[in-house]
């Protein structure tokens, strides 16, 4: 009897509209702000399914949010968080310091160092 009433509840077409949303709703959208000077705030994002050359086959990709200068960065196909806070550090740190803001798409790669718990990303030994 349970299989035929979960059968019947999965196909009725009034029950699938009646269901209860247990995930939380989504906020409206917000503008982010304009930075205000450059490398102030950057985005990033990855690029993959590319050739492999070697060891490398994704690019993360950098974006000054203010002037658009784009920086990509070689990096091995399954890249972890550390090994991309590392060649953030070496590719754009190094060059224009750390920015205030990055925007990204929650990747695991991103928020497993740059994240709001995160404490190495500002530790010069971690360089």
């Amino acid at each position: 009897m349970r299989d035929d009433v979960e059968t019947y509840v999965r196909t009725c077409l009034i029950c699938q509209q009646d269901k209860a949303d247990h995930q939380k709703k989504a906020g409206l959208l917000q503008p982010l702000p304009i930075p205000t000077r450059p490398w102030e705030s950057v985005s990033m994002d990855y690029i993959s399914g590319l050739p492999k050359v070697g060891d490398l086959g994704s690019i993360i990709v950098v974006v000054d949010r203010l002037s658009k200068y784009a920086t990509f960065i070689a990096a091995p196909k399954h890249v972890t968080a550390e090994g991309t806070a590392h060649l953030f550090f070496k590719h754009i740190v190094k060059y224009w310091g750390l920015p205030k803001d990055i925007v990204s798409d929650r990747d695991s790669r991103f928020t497993g160092v740059f994240g709001p718990s995160s404490s190495k990303s500002s530790d010069p030994s971690f360089l």
